[in-house]
Formats: C-alpha cells, sequence, structure tokens
C-alpha cells in the first residue's frame, strides 16, 4: 500500500474512534446481564482503551438461544446461496469502506504495527471474506454411482451453531478465516474474541448487520475463558467449536466436547516451526530476509513464525551476518508510527513470559533488550537442541539458531518437535527441496520462502498443532457442513427389502 497515514494522523484517527464496549447478540449491542464489564488496554501505553461487557453464562445461554432460532428458521441457513452471496460481499465492503477504523482499533487493542494492520490484516480480512463468499454458489454436490434403479445424492449440509473461539494475536484475520467459511455455509455463529483484544470483532458484527447479515446469525460475546469459553465449548446445544490458542486450552475443548454433546472440534494450535537453511541455497541475502520476516513479523506473535533456524555449519556465519544486517532493519516503538516494524507483546503477563525466555542464560547475538514494559527487541540466540529456547513455543521476538551437519540431521531436527505447523526449507537444489518438504511433519512446508500458502490453500497442523480440520481453502467450508447421504429408489417394486 502506498497511502499510509502519518503517525499524528493515526494519532487523530484513534482519539475519535468510538470504542464498542457491549456484546452483540441478536442483531444489536447489549450490556452483561450481570452489568459486570472489563477493562481493555492498550499494550503500547497501558492506558485504558475501554470497559467490554464481561460476559458470563447467561449471556452464551442467551446468544445460543438466539443464534439456534435463527438456524432453525431458515432466516440464513436457508437462504439461497447467490443471495448469501451477495450479502457476505456487500459486508467485504464494508469493511473495506472501514479500514482505517479496523485498522487503528486492531493496533491499539493488540499492540500490532499499524503498518501490518493496514498493509496485512486488514487488506486480508477483506480478501478472505470475497473468496468464501464468492465460492458458495461454486461447490457442487455429488451424485454417487448407483443402479438405473436408484439415485444417490451426497449433499452438504451446514452444521448447525458453532462457536468460534479466537486468539489475541491476529483478531481481524482469524475472525475471517472463521466467519468466512461458517456463515459461507449457512451456519450461525457465536464468537468468543480473546479478552484481550475484543474491539475489532464487536465492531465487524455491527458491520455485518449492517450488510444484511440476519440478526441472530452472527454474535459476539466478550469474556474471559472460564466465563465464555468454557460454557460455549460445554454447552448441549452448539454443535461445533472452532478455536484457534493454544495447544493447552485446545485440549480443554476436546474434553469440553468428550463431557457434553460431543460436538466437532477443530483446533489450530501452537507451533515451534523451522527454518532448515542448506549449505547448496543459492542467496543467502534472500535467505536471511525471508528468515527475518518469518521470526519477526508481528513481535513473534505468530504460530506459524520460524522460530527456529537450522543451517549448515558451512554457511552459519555468512548466513548470520546477513541475518543481523536484516533484523536492523526492524525498528522497535510506537505502534501507531508507519515507520516502525516491530510493536508492543499483547499484555504484561505475555512480556513476563517472553522476558522468562531471555534469562536463561543463551548466547545473545543480537537484541535481548526490552523496553517500556512492553517492548521485545528483536533477539536472536545460540541454542542447543534440547534447549528451552530450541523446544517451548516462546510467542515473542526471539530466533534461536541451531547448527547442523547436512540435510539428514537438518530434517531429524526439524521434526525433533511436539509441533507441526509450519516450516521453511532454503535449498538450491530441487532434488533437496522435494525430499525436504515429504519428510519435514508439517501442515505447511515452503521452499526457498516462508509463508503460509495463500486463501487457496490449506492451513492446519500436524501433531500437537493442529486437530480435525483446516482452515482456508475450500476445505475450511468442509468442517462448517456436514454431508449428508439421500438414497431414492426408483423402482417399480414397492415391497424392495431393505438392509
Amino acid at each position: 500500500m502506498t497511502d499510509l497515514l502519518t503517525r499524528d494522523e493515526y494519532k487523530a484517527l484513534a482519539a475519535r474512534l468510538a470504542l464498542p464496549t457491549n456484546a452483540f447478540i441478536d442483531g444489536g449491542y447489549r450490556p452483561a446481564q450481570s452489568g459486570k464489564t472489563f477493562a481493555t488496554f492498550n499494550p503500547a501505553t497501558g492506558e485504558t482503551l475501554a470497559e467490554i461487557a464481561a460476559c458470563g453464562t447467561e449471556d452464551v445461554d442467551f446468544a445460543v438461544q438466539k443464534a439456534r432460532e435463527s438456524f432453525e428458521d431458515g432466516r440464513w441457513s436457508r437462504l439461497p446461496p447467490s443471495d448469501r452471496k451477495d450479502i457476505l460481499i456487500r459486508f467485504a465492503k464494508l469493511i473495506a469502506r472501514n479500514r482505517r477504523e479496523l485498522a487503528v482499533m486492531e493496533s491499539l487493542d493488540s499492540g500490532k504495527t499499524i503498518y501490518d494492520c493496514e498493509t496485512v490484516d486488514v487488506p486480508e480480512t477483506v480478501h478472505c471474506l470475497k473468496w468464501h463468499a464468492e465460492a458458495i454458489d461454486k461447490i457442487y454436490d455429488q451424485v454417487a454411482p448407483a443402479s438405473d434403479d436408484h439415485i444417490a445424492m451426497i449433499v452438504r449440509e451446514p452444521v448447525g451453531v458453532v462457536g468460534l473461539v479466537l486468539p489475541w494475536n491476529f483478531p481481524l484475520l482469524m475472525l475471517a478465516w472463521k466467519i468466512g467459511p461458517a456463515l459461507a455455509a449457512g451456519c450461525s455463529v457465536i464468537v468468543k474474541p480473546a479478552e484481550e483484544t475484543s474491539l475489532t470483532a464487536l465492531r465487524v458484527a455491527e458491520l455485518a448487520t449492517e450488510a444484511g447479515v440476519p440478526r441472530g446469525v452472527f454474535n459476539v460475546v466478550p469474556g474471559s475463558g472460564p466465563d465464555v469459553g468454557e460454557p460455549l465449548g460445554r454447552h448441549m446445544d452448539v454443535d461445533m467449536i472452532s478455536f484457534t490458542g493454544s495447544t493447552e486450552t485446545g485440549r480443554r475443548f476436546l474434553r469440553y466436547a468428550a463431557d457434553s454433546n460431543l460436538k466437532e472440534v477443530v483446533l489450530e494450535m501452537g507451533g515451534k516451526n523451522p527454518s532448515v537453511v542448506l549449505k547448496d541455497v543459492e542467496n543467502l541475502d534472500r535467505v536471511a530476509a525471508h528468515v527475518v520476516n518469518g521470526a519477526f513479523w508481528n513481535m513473534g506473535e505468530n504460530c506459524s513464525a520460524s522460530s527456529r533456524l537450522i543451517v549448515e555449519e558451512e554457511i552459519k556465519d555468512a548466513l548470520l551476518e546477513r541475518i543481523l544486517a536484516h533484523a536492523r532493519e526492524w525498528t522497535l516503538g510506537d505502534p501507531l508510527d508507519p515507520e516502525h516494524r516491530v510493536g508492543a507483546l499483547v499484555s504484561s503477563a505475555h512480556f513476563g513470559k517472553v522476558c522468562s525466555y531471555l534469562e536463561t542464560g543463551a548466547t545473545v547475538l543480537m537484541g535481548g533488550k526490552t523496553h517500556g514494559g512492553a517492548f521485545v527487541e528483536p533477539t536472536i540466540l545460540e541454542a542447543s537442541a534440547r534447549s528451552t529456547i530450541a523446544r517451548e513455543e516462546i510467542f515473542g521476538p526471539v530466533l534461536s539458531v541451531l547448527t547442523v551437519k547436512g540435510f539428514d540431521e537438518a530434517i531429524a531436527l526439524a521434526n525433533d518437535t511436539d509441533y507441526g505447523l509450519a516450516a521453511s526449507i532454503f535449498t538450491g537444489n530441487a532434488r533437496k527441496a522435494l525430499r525436504g518438504a515429504r519428510a519435514i511433519r508439517a501442515g505447511t512446508v515452503t521452499v526457498n520462502c516462508f509463508g503460509e500458502g495463500d486463501i487457496t490453500t490449506p492451513f492446519g497442523g500436524f501433531k500437537q498443532s493442529g486437530f480435525g480440520g483446516r482452515d482456508n481453502s475450500l476445505a475450511a467450508h468442509d468442517q462448517y457442513t456436514q454431508i449428508k447421504t439421500i438414497w431414492l429408489n426408483l423402482s417399480d417394486d414397492g415391497d424392495e427389502a431393505i438392509g
């Protein structure tokens, strides 16, 4: 984008924002039934932005009731596909029209840089919604091969009432990743935003209603995990949960489902993702730029962050020299200054967690310093394969460097993790690239770049990084639908045996 504003212009816009504070249920804002609120903070300054409705079980029950009513009466679920498509495209256009407001709101609430919010999060949110909207009337059901006396139809139906539990690292974009296919499929949804970052989900729900999404179809219930997330996960009238967040919390949702109605559960969880750099790679400077972007984009608060650099020893020093040069270009500071690439960590609690990893005694190659109780410099640490910093998900701007002697050792080390979300391999040898990509146990493997694919490619993980489905692509639509077989008997024999 070339139309970024100045820091002062973003500050002026921030001062004028009207922030949403209440839950959005059944087509309108309403306070928590208890009357309780919780504060949401600007992590960069510590200022209180707003007091948000602190919802509880009774609010979840009400939202589920309204979502169920909207689903069962067909106001959305049985709307003609082309009509749902038109409404969702209108919805995406409204988000685009309000993109500055949403970008600033997102930056204030999460500590993300306005540069990323303007150039990545908001445009990708719009693109995601448009893509899923366009898919609505282009996904066909099937007719299975059967005898001349029968027709076997295989049809998709929306799964029903869906709970969507969001993370705090990409509040707006992860909202789009979930509501795009869920609404496209015809489901009614209850969104539980992260307690740290509720603002944009609440505002987007209002825009959805303005676009024509019927009341009760898109609900947002803010609050804590125990007060909102657990009641949603245990609710007997919720048909499915889609969760993005930590592996520990993901396990809880599996238990909630087992203890209640065996609702479907889709989990996208953590990662300790490797960047494997082999000695035959062709352009170390280009590799360094990708490694730095993968490690420090969004302050490393990214489940697919490239937090482990696995490099062959013959090129280690030359690569690190270039990585350090690129990393110095990632300036840290006020998230509303578009010149800054590294903003604040999302909360004081998370800041403390990340800082604890800087005190492990590892050799610091760059960074390692903190500022203002909210900012952590891009940090590069020398690590051993069994060290804590090389094995645990830090979720901050910290890159661990590990050295190997060859291809086989690199792949083995890449797979030596409980996670399997994403990975990158850099090599000038096509055979090694394909062998490595096949051998690494991860849901997405990129070759000679950092990335996650795009909206057309499934995103999710192996092992403890994922469970039950995939975000993005047509695979995302699958997880919000159920498959039904309709068997038609065309024979003249009314007494045909059954069974």
